[in-house]
C-alpha cells in the first residue's frame, strides 16, 4: 500500500503538495485536468517494459501519454547526452502506440521534447519500465533515472520505475505498472496544480519480481551507497522497516526513494 510517509516524500522532492483526502459527506469533486505524461526510457523504444507503462497509464482517465525514447537500446549511459542536432523517426511502441524514436541517449529524449519536440509542456516525465533493478550504487549509471535526472533538471517532476529480474523467471512488469499506476493517481491532482515549485530530486522506484509471495507495496528509503544488487527477493519476507533501497527491495517492498539530480 503507499503510505503518507512515501506520498509526502514524494511531494517534497517534485515541489508537489501532498493529496488530500475529502471529508465524508463532502460534494464530489470537479473532474481533474488532464494529465500530461511524457514516457521514456533506456531499453529503446521497441522494449516490453516501456510498452507496458503505456498501456497502463492510458487506462487511467484523462492522462495523456507521449512517448519519446531512444531508437535503440541505451542501457548504462546515466545522463550522457549527444552533441549537436539530434535525428528522430516517428515509430511506434511494441503494441502500436505512436511513439518518437530518437538517435541517443535517455537524457536527450527528454531534452529533444522539452526544447520543442512534442506539442506541450509535460506535467510529469514517467521513465520505464526498465528491464533490471536500478539500486544502491547501480542508479547513478542508469539511463532509466538519468532520463529522470534530466527531467528534474529541465524543472519538470520525474519518475523512473524499474522492475527486477531473475534468471529463468519471467520478468513481471505488470507489478511495475501496478506501481506506476498507483502512483500516478496518487500524485495526478498536485502534478497537475499551477505555478509548482520546482521539483528538487527525482523519484526512483524499483518494484522485484516475485518469485514466492507478492510485493510488498511501496516504502520511502533512501538510496544504498553499497550492497549486493544481485540477491534474488523473498517477498515472503517478515523484514519490516528496511533501512535502504537495497534491502528493501531483496525483502519484498518497492522501495521508493529520493535521487538529486546532480
Amino acid at each position: 500500500m503507499f503510505t503518507t510517509a512515501v506520498a509526502a516524500t514524494t511531494a517534497a522532492v517534485l515541489g508537489i503538495g501532498a493529496g488530500v483526502t475529502p471529508a465524508a459527506g463532502a460534494p464530489a469533486a470537479p473532474k481533474p485536468p488532464t494529465l500530461r505524461v511524457l514516457v521514456t526510457d533506456d531499453d529503446g523504444v521497441a522494449a516490453p517494459g516501456i510498452d507496458a507503462l503505456v498501456q497502463g497509464l492510458r487506462k487511467l482517465d484523462r492522462v495523456q501519454v507521449t512517448v519519446v525514447a531512444p531508437a535503440d537500446n541505451k542501457s548504462g549511459t546515466s545522463d550522457m547526452t549527444t552533441p549537436g542536432t539530434l535525428t528522430t523517426s516517428e515509430t511506434t511502441t511494441a503494441s502500436g502506440y505512436p511513439a518518437i524514436a530518437v538517435q541517443g541517449f535517455p537524457a536527450d529524449t527528454v531534452n529533444f521534447a522539452l526544447d520543442g519536440g512534442i506539442p506541450t509542456k509535460p506535467h510529469l516525465v514517467a521513465s520505464g519500465v526498465n528491464a533490471g533493478a536500478n539500486l544502491g550504487p547501480v542508479t547513478g549509471i542508469s539511463g532509466t533515472v538519468g532520463a529522470a535526472r534530466t527531467a528534474v533538471r529541465r524543472g519538470v517532476p520525474a519518475v523512473a520505475f524499474s522492475q527486477g529480474t531473475t534468471e529463468g523467471v519471467e520478468t513481471d512488469y505488470p507489478a511495475g505498472v501496478r506501481q506506476a499506476v498507483t502512483w500516478v493517481k496518487e500524485h495526478r491532482k498536485a502534478l497537475t496544480k499551477k505555478n509548482p515549485k520546482p521539483p528538487t530530486a527525482a523519484v526512483n522506484i524499483n518494484v522485484p519480481t516475485c518469485t514466492t509471495g507478492k510485493v510488498r507495496g511501496l516504502v520511502d528509503v533512501p538510496t544504498a551507497t553499497g550492497g549486493d544488487v544481485t540477491q534474488v527477493p523473498n517477498c515472503a519476507s517478515k523484514e519490516k522497516n528496511p533501512s535502504d533501497d537495497i534491502i528493501a527491495f531483496v525483502n519484498g517492498y518497492a522501495p521508493l526513494s529520493p535521487v538529486p539530480p546532480g
